[in-house]
């Protein structure tokens, strides 16, 4: 079990946000923001000598590295998630100075770093477009009748790229029988069927599937050669 009164890993000095009302047990400040526990007992920043830091939030991953480079002293800053059951990093506090001199380092390579991630963009948007064309392409070759434009779309829809999508899964990187058929049934079951007016009008979801589950079938055997309907009927509950 997960304990509350001390974070469980301590890269260097840790400062926790608060989420109680506690005081400082050496100077009696509270209620605190943050503050440190030395076993178990809080302290304020000022007490714990630390008070003389400033809060840099998590977010820019440079900005962060290159602060507590070049501060002398720093610590990380980790705030307890209930629902998770662990504590997660919030930031990191810095020098001041140490933070001033970090921010000109980024200032100076920055032209740079954008230019790497105007590459580093196109070069996802370039893996990503062969990606759609090779998962619509499988779409017609399981489901030779489909439209190529349909395919497309449905092509395009499952993969977006940190959608969580059937497409952007690891069977659908792969371009498995089974998360192909999977995301033209979800395409059929949107488009092609009353499903969302069953979903809107209060039918729960596992009833409304099987109420148009038939209409499911009929397209995909449309689509279908012989060996695609019988890819239809083994899919046609899936997704």
């Amino acid at each position: 079990m997960t304990s509350r009164t001390t974070p469980p890993i301590r890269p260097g000095l840790l400062v926790v946000q608060s989420l109680r009302r506690r005081h400082c047990a050496e100077c009696g400040r509270g209620p605190l923001t943050l503050l440190v526990l030395e076993e178990g007992t809080p302290r304020c920043l000022d007490c714990a000598d630390l008070g003389h830091l400033v809060f840099l939030p998590r977010g820019d991953t440079a900005l962060t590295r290159r602060s507590r480079e070049e501060s002398g002293l720093s610590a990380v800053v980790v705030r307890f998630n209930r629902r998770q059951g662990r504590y997660e990093r919030q930031g990191v506090l810095v020098e001041e100075a140490g933070l001033a001199r970090a921010e000109e380092r980024c200032l100076a390579d920055a032209e740079a770093r954008r230019r790497r991630r105007v590459r580093d963009a196109r070069r996802r948007a370039a893996e990503d477009l062969r990606f759609t064309e090779a998962f619509a392409r499988e779409i017609r070759r399981l489901l030779p009748g489909c439209p190529a434009d349909r395919a497309e779309a449905i092509a395009a829809h499952a993969s977006v790229r940190g959608s969580g999508r059937v497409g952007r899964s690891a069977a659908g990187r792969a371009l498995s029988e089974g998360a192909v058929v999977s995301a033209v049934v979800a395409s059929v079951r949107h488009v092609d069927t009353a499903y969302d007016q069953l979903l809107m009008s209060g039918v729960a979801r596992h009833e409304a599937r099987r109420r148009i589950s038939g209409a499911v079938e009929a397209r995909l055997r449309e689509w279908g050669t012989e060996a695609g309907a019988d890819v239809s009927d083994r899919r046609a509950e899936s997704a």
